[in-house]
């Protein structure tokens, strides 16, 4: 029996999802450990193995948040930046682009550059658009600069020289000659070699920030796996949705700055709908994607590090990345997150998180801060996790917002549920209403360990019908990493080109050695698209690549509709060539869906809490008003019944609790449905009803 491992570390804890060959799959999940998160995976992935054989685990796939965390906590190496004589305050100048919020504000502060303009260098050198030598490369002014930048103690360099898209041979020869002196050399020849110089430059320097970091890391976490009896290929999932080994990905640590968001909306992806909103709320975050025709977004430019990401694509929210990413919206929304009073006593939730240390009140853990998670046990939504659950001392921990405020305990945990929704919300808005999609005929897939308690509250905003919780929703995103195949992406920039099958075959080959795959192996698919934009414009879409330019035009018309939402013709011009290659994983394990079939089958070991948690008091619900029985007979079926909080029923009332295996083929809310990892609440006029592959699909209103 061959073993596949999925991993996923979030801000407060570390999933893991073990398959085997038939499909069954055996789930963990762990407190994640901040101080080093190769212990927490350590742990995860032992518990998962139970006492199988450690030998027969035959691929290890890692959605990782070490990039992300590099670049929002400025925790990643000191880089020297490297570009052509006559253009090193490109980086300092940035775009200086604000935020609507930040237009008019006359005390307004930039954030710092991604590198300080002392340790920007110049070399003599010089190529143009057409890739034709303008000025030779003198190679005594790089050695100067190899020299001043070793002086300097920098480890880490970023060559980014003018036009080294249409000629990288000057960026190959200064590499080669910093090497000598520095450890880590990076060339935007080698990460992205496309138009637009700040851009390119940025992308370089986030890879040259963050690669020593994740090359480390990656290297130990091979050495503790092996140290188990693991000694599969580790792969980790890029932004974009493909995985990629460890290697490449050490080398364009870049492209995995959002890995574990993508992990998740590949999830939602397999879930069934053609059309589908990805929801993932963890114990930190809550992300939102757009599923069109069973495929997730991409977005080819997105922002890192900013005041808030709401997509990425927002100019003025960070440092521009220039890689492909799954186009989703972020907020600080989580099962962790922190609910305050600021000095004008309004409530406030997040976006700072109480994380997996000390983590929310009622863990037990020495929090003591009222979060999301406390209100949701209050309300009686939760009543069990992962790890032991202490009633209450989330009440004590409520009851600091409930004095302030003048308000009963419960309306105060009420609030910060809404508010929590709220601003779940306005991620869905940012990638639907916000860019001209109409959500009200799309499917909400609702995952993570909070998600499925919101979602249909949130769906309700937007008129949404229909709720999907897939089977084991709180490690969804770890399961779908065993959902991706090998891929990755190459793009080059080329104006006026020719014949541009030569430029198609040199990125194919580039993209195949990437993967160690040969393009003319069947499995092996080639995906190629260009560059498009209207003569004389600034600013181009990417769609699929044809011969016919008449049939380039119409595609690329029908996109700018999409896009901008107007009608607009006229002559084109091609100004970058792109491949995707996509190979399947070895060994291909069945999945009549992308992650439908993994998820069909009971897990071979449940998850339980890590022994190393305390257990709390046990639960003392509170009394009941009068007329209400205290424990009244559950529903048929059901395998309790508690007391929840839900307005449109004037408060409390008992509500039967179900588990997957005990749900009627339609159960009328206001209901629970317990999960191993996660809760599904089942709101008044919102119905339930078991799915396929292990599923639970909520209907509002009562439609089938």
């Amino acid at each position: 029996m061959a073993y596949s491992i999925g991993v996923d570390v979030g801000g407060t804890f570390t999933d893991v999802v073990l398959r085997d060959t038939s499909g069954a799959i055996s789930v963990a999940k762990c407190l994640s450990t901040h101080y080093d998160p190769i212990a927490g995976i350590v742990a995860g992935v032992t518990r998962a193995l139970g006492g199988r054989d450690p030998a027969q685990v035959t691929r290890v796939v890692h959605a990782t948040t070490l990039a992300t965390n590099a670049v929002l906590e400025r925790t990643g190496v000191r880089v020297a930046y490297v570009t052509t004589q006559g253009f090193r305050s490109v980086v300092p100048l940035g775009r200086y682009a604000r935020v609507e919020e930040d237009r008019y504000d006359l005390r307004f502060t930039p954030p710092p550059p991604p590198v300080a303009p002392e340790d920007c260098f110049e070399v003599t050198e010089r190529v143009s658009a057409r890739g034709e030598v303008l000025t030779p490369l003198d190679d005594a002014s790089v050695r100067r600069v190899a020299a001043e930048i070793a002086g300097r103690g920098i480890g880490s360099a970023a060559v980014c020289l003018l036009h080294a898209y249409a000629n990288p041979a000057h960026e190959r020869r200064v590499a080669e000659i910093l090497r000598a002196s520095v450890p880590s050399v990076v060339t935007s020849s080698q990460v992205w070699p496309e138009i637009r110089e700040y851009e390119r430059a940025t992308t370089t320097i986030m890879s040259a920030y963050v690669g020593p970091l994740m090359a480390s890391y990656l290297s130990r976490l091979r050495e503790r796996l092996t140290a188990l009896g693991i000694r599969a290929p580790v792969h980790v999932m890029e932004s974009g949705g493909g995985v990629v080994s460890a290697e490449l990905a050490a080398r364009r640590a870049v492209a995995t700055i959002e890995s574990g968001p993508a992990a998740g909306v590949l999830a939602a992806a397999g879930a069934g709908f053609a059309d589908a909103i990805s929801f993932d709320m963890g114990g930190t975050t809550a992300k939102a994607c757009v599923v069109r025709g069973g495929r997730p977004e991409i977005t080819h430019e997105f922002h890192v590090g900013g005041k808030g990401s709401f997509g990425g694509r927002r100019a003025g929210t960070g440092v521009p990345i220039r890689t492909p990413a799954i186009d989703l919206a972020e907020v600080g929304a989580g099962g962790g997150s922190v609910a305050w009073l600021d000095p004008a006593g309004t409530l406030r939730v997040g976006p700072r998180s109480a994380g997996s240390s000390p983590g929310p009140a009622c863990y037990g853990l020495g929090g003591a801060e009222p979060t999301v998670t406390d209100a949701n046990l209050v309300l009686g939504y939760l009543a069990s996790a992962s790890i032991p659950l202490t009633p209450a001392l989330a009440e004590e921990a409520i009851d600091r917002l409930a004095g302030p405020l003048g308000v009963a305990r419960e309306e105060a945990a009420r609030a910060v549920h809404e508010i929590v929704s709220a601003a779940m919300a306005s991620a869905v808005h940012v990638v639907t209403v916000q860019r001209g999609i109409d959500p009200r005929g799309f499917a909400l897939v609702a995952f993570g360990g909070a998600g499925p308690m919101h979602a249909a509250r949130v769906a309700e905003r937007f008129g949404i019908a229909t709720v999907v919780v897939p089977a084991h929703c709180g490690v969804a995103s770890a399961a779908g990493l065993l959902a991706g195949d090998l891929a990755t992406e190459r793009v080059r920039s080329r104006l006026d080109a020719g014949d541009p099958e030569p430029i198609f075959a040199g990125l194919v080959a580039e993209a195949a050695a990437d993967l160690g795959v040969s393009p003319a192996d069947p499995e092996v698919r080639v995906e190629r698209s260009v560059n498009v934009r209207f003569l004389g414009q600034s600013h181009d879409l990417t769609v699929a690549w044809s011969p016919s330019r008449d049939e380039l035009a119409t595609r690329f018309a029908a996109r700018y509709r999409q896009v901008y939402g107007i009608e607009q013709h006229g002559e084109i011009e091609l100004v970058g060539y792109r491949v995707r290659l996509t190979a399947p994983a070895a060994p291909r394990a069945p999945r009549p869906s992308a992650l439908a079939g993994a998820l069909a089958h009971p897990p071979l070991t449940p998850a339980g809490p890590p022994p190393s948690i305390p257990a709390g008091p046990p639960e003392h619900p509170p009394p009941s008003p009068a007329g209400i029985p205290e424990h009244p007979p559950p529903a048929p079926g059901a395998v309790g019944s508690r007391r929840a909080y839900f307005a449109e029923c004037g408060g409390h009332v008992e509500v039967p609790v179900h588990t997957r295996a005990s749900l009627p083929e339609r159960l009328t809310g206001p209901a629970i449905v317990e999960d191993a990892e996660s809760t599904i609440v089942v709101p008044p006029s919102w119905t339930a009803a078991p799915a396929p592959a292990g599923a639970v699909h909520l209907t509002r209103g009562g439609r089938a």
